[in-house]
């Protein structure tokens, strides 16, 4: 069995998960935002041995986007569409801004070029490409400046060989490519452009990154890295570098994966993934499986790539809390980071949540990351009693008490959005809470939705890099096709083609990364909408009838948007197909049944008022062990508080099966 780790990359802490013949490590350290690298390296060095293969999730591409450190980039376009990129769909995202205001291009006007070309959306050559013209588009774009280029020109879907040579020319120039025909080969013009230069902007930044950890790596004996992609599954790191635009949502894609794994194996499928970390929380529903999307918005810049549907909120345990020009509590979206970090890290931090729970004693200053790092009490009361304005241990815990009720609700807005406002009724799914915080919040979260259970699985703190040890690797194709479904023999054959291509073109791919190509699972879907409709759902399929693809179209429709018409005409938009390769699996065994755990300790702890509290070690556990609330279980990677009026189960696998009291 190859020795393998999962390693993620956070905005404050790094977390490892270590398989290699079915022992296990797991650890976690403080992130080293100047330098990621050296974080994942010096982790490795912890942990005393360096896996065979590292799959890692980053945050490199999603950093470099937000603080706008990407690459120069310049745009090739067709002419007449160089402003597309700006213009965009004259949409306003607050209907109601007094003065709106939008993020900069990436690509300012003085580096977008013109090509003189134009094909139709059938593929049709109106204006051909002439190699004078690629020569001048050259010279202008390596005297720009630019490091990257995007090429994005119209319907180059329908008619790639114009792309294909304006790249070869600027591949020859030493310039980065990014060109639409490689990055998101379908229709709608300004997505594809936005997506396109984003991936430029972002591609360089990632491989050189990604070039200095595997030479740092090789060194430690780590042959293979991969990197977690948005869409739950990982990539080679060469790729990986080329498409960094795939690796935007690779940390929280990882949870979602890690979660999912651990709720099959506690015997539950209908999920809210429920993961806190110390910059923000994530949370997605899975209704017996991971939900996908392609429309993401990052930072005002559409970008269409799969991804797992995730929302995110700016709630964390190193989330600040602050009174706000109202005299209103605000709870981030700043984040106290890795450093300074929380008051209670001792380097004079800003009050948090880790600061409020500390006060209110639901963590335990002695069991952080199991001893290996203390915080300071006192320096978390005295920052909290800064903000509150008044001093007395009893008001600091009210004001402490009110941070947490602060950050659930807004982490409550944020599970609302993603079950009750899309259909689902939380009342039937099960709350898998994770991250670092948690298993904190997840009994105070359920009380609120009316959620039965919540399971913690028995490594929650390191869930994320679990993920990415179990995650299959995957690659995604996608080809347009913009017919009626008109009942017809050619669509159904045109559809079968393409996917054949794409299909062919991924077992390929897979072979070159060193996979089997014949272990491939193959997932095909379609986008379909009805006639004159502007935007489509992704409808799975297994057959090629189009009496099949209708039918599931229409249940799917209703679902989604309470309505169907199965009268109308239906245009099938792109075919999507997806190849994976099984991951590592893990399987994690509790331990057997053995003598009920006996409290190490007991705390006043705050639950509307001070209770005497039993403080248990985690590893203390065995099957079947039963526990009724209110207790706190501590281990290294996380705590989990179990609420008065709650009951808490062991599992076989070790998991946390937390249930109200009937």
């Amino acid at each position: 069995m190859v020795a393998i780790a999962g390693v993620d990359v956070g905005g404050t802490f790094t977390d490892f998960f270590f398989w290699h013949d079915g022992r296990l490590q797991v650890f976690k350290r403080p992130s080293t935002p100047e330098d990621p690298a050296r974080g994942v390296v010096d982790g490795l060095a912890e942990a005393g041995y360096a896996p065979v293969e590292l799959v890692h999730g980053s945050t490199v591409a999603t950093n470099a986007l937000l603080q706008r450190r990407g690459a120069v980039t310049a745009l090739v376009t067709t002419a007449g569409f160089r402003d597309a990129i700006v213009i965009g769909r004259q949409a306003r995202a607050g209907m109601y801004d007094l003065e709106p205001t939008r993020a900069e291009p990436l690509v300012p006007a003085e580096r977008r070029f013109e090509a003189l070309e134009r094909v139709t959306v059938g593929g049709e050559v109106l204006r051909s490409l002439d190699e004078s013209d690629v020569e001048r588009l050259a010279d202008l774009v390596s005297a720009s400046g630019a490091e990257a280029v995007a090429i994005c020109l119209l319907f180059s879907f329908s008619y790639p060989q114009h792309e294909q040579r304006i790249a070869v020319a600027l591949r020859r120039r030493g310039l980065f490519v990014s060109a639409s025909i490689d990055v998101l080969p379908e229709y709608r013009e300004y997505e594809r452009m936005s997506t396109t230069t984003v991936n430029a902007y972002l591609s360089p930044v990632m491989g050189r990154y990604l070039m200095r950890l595997q030479e740092d790596l090789a060194r430690t004996g780590v042959r293979t890295l991969r990197v977690m992609q948005s869409d739950g599954g990982s990539l080679p790191a060469k790729v990986a570098g080329d498409l960094a635009v795939r690796t935007i949502l690779s940390g929280p894609a990882g949870g979602v994966s890690g979660a999912f794994a651990a709720g099959l194996d506690a015997g539950f499928s209908r999920l809210i993934t429920f993961d806190m970390g110390g910059t923000s929380t994530d949370v997605s529903v899975c209704p017996d499986r991971i939900l996908y999307r392609t429309d993401l918005t990052i930072e005002g810049l559409p970008v269409r790539t799969p991804a797992v549907d995730i929302h995110t909120v700016g709630a964390g345990g190193g989330s600040i809390a602050a009174i706000d020009a109202g005299g209103a509590l605000r709870v981030g979206p700043q984040s106290a980071g890795a450093d300074p970090g929380p008051a209670c890290y001792g380097k004079g931090g800003s009050a948090t949540v880790t600061d409020a729970q500390l006060v209110l004693g639901r963590l335990q200053p002695l069991s952080f990351l199991g001893g290996r790092m203390r915080i300071d009490e006192r320096a978390a009361v005295a920052a909290i009693g800064r903000i509150a304005g008044g001093s007395g241990r009893t008001f600091v815990e009210q004001f402490a008490a009110a941070i947490v009720r602060v950050a659930n609700a807004n982490m409550e807005r944020a599970i609302r959005v993603i079950s009750v406002e899309r259909g689902h009724d939380p009342r039937t799914f099960s709350l898998l809470a994770f991250g670092g915080a948690g298993p904190l919040h997840g009994c105070d979260l359920a009380e609120a939705l009316r959620i039965p259970r919540v399971i913690v699985p028995p490594f929650p703190g390191v869930l994320s890099a679990y993920g990415m040890v179990v995650a299959d690797v995957t690659r995604d194709y996608v080809t347009p096709i913009l017919r009626r479904v008109d009942g017809g023999p050619e669509l159904p054959d045109f559809i079968k083609a393409a996917y054949a291509t794409m299909e062919q073109t991924g077992r390929d791919a897979m072979a070159a990364s060193g996979h089997h190509a014949s272990a491939s699972g193959v997932e095909k879907s379609l986008d379909l909408r009805y006639s004159g409709q502007s935007y489509e759902v992704e409808v799975p399929i297994t057959s090629d009838a189009p009496s099949d693809w209708l039918a599931l179209f229409h249940i799917a429709h209703a679902a989604r948007y309470g309505h169907g018409h199965p009268d109308r005409l239906v245009e099938v938009v792109n075919a999507r197909l997806r190849l994976r390769v099984p991951g590592q699996r893990v399987q994690i065994s509790g331990r057997k049944r053995s003598a009920a755990p006996v409290p190490v300790a007991a705390a006043s702890i705050w639950f509307g008022r001070r209770r005497s509290t039993p403080i248990f070690r985690r590893e203390d556990f065995s099957e079947g062990t039963r526990i009724d609330g209110p207790a706190v279980i501590v281990q290294m990677d996380t705590t989990t508080v179990l609420n008065p009026g709650w009951r808490l189960n062991v599992d076989g696998t070790g998991n946390l099966i937390m249930e109200v009291r009937t």
